[in-house]
């Protein structure tokens, strides 16, 4: 499993409302922190830098690592959590109902209803859920950017290395930037409205 999949799965299990393309956003930044990891690729300043070609066995680390951009120079961080993460969310929603790890669950007690999806108790479930018990700190610091608190102050991450440390703060950064356009919409279209109900 991947950090990516372990956030998807935090997110749905503890029934928090998450934005679709808030969690979008973390989530590429999740899948980054792995090819990190697997030393796929490596950050200078604020540039994805390509390195060898690793065996990625999940779909979307391959995916991710297909699409890498492997001349100077170089993509910047939050350029790929905005191309990476479009629809990002929908795809794991999509992968993880199909591999039978997500069922629908109806609302209230009548058989109408908005229909919303849970995680199915399986091993992945649990190693998620081991993952978030333990405060694991990308998982954290992940959940964190799109509003799912720990209980740790910002000021406590536990991030120790300067690559994860960049890619989670360009997510907090991609997804205040989010809010804002939300914002603006929310005002602009208030003031849309009072223009046509008049004085």
């Amino acid at each position: 499993m991947t950090t990516a999949r372990d956030l998807f799965i935090i997110a749905m299990d503890l029934k928090r409302p998450v934005g679709q393309r808030d969690l979008s956003l973390a989530l590429a930044g999740a899948e980054l922190i792995d090819l990190i990891s697997a030393g796929a690729v490596a950050v200078d300043d604020d540039r994805i830098v390509p390195g060898g070609r690793p065996t990625l066995d999940d779909r979307f680390m391959g995916e991710a690592a297909a699409g890498l951009t492997r001349q100077a120079p170089y993509e910047r961080i939050e350029d790929w959590l905005w191309r990476r993460g479009r629809d990002l969310s929908a795809a794991y929603q999509a992968a993880l109902e199909k591999n039978g790890e997500l069922k629908p669950q109806r609302g209230g007690r009548l058989s109408f209803g908005s229909e919303r999806v849970v995680p199915v108790d399986t091993p992945a479930r649990r190693r998620a859920a081991d993952r978030w018990k333990e405060k694991e700190p990308v998982l954290a610091a992940l959940a964190s950017a799109v509003g799912i608190d720990d209980g740790r102050s910002d000021d406590e991450t536990g991030l120790d290395d300067e690559a994860v440390t960049t890619v989670v703060a360009a997510v907090h950064d991609a997804v205040m930037e989010l809010e804002g356009v939300r914002q603006r919409r929310t005002i602009e279209n208030a003031a849309f409205a009072n223009l046509w109900r008049g004085p």
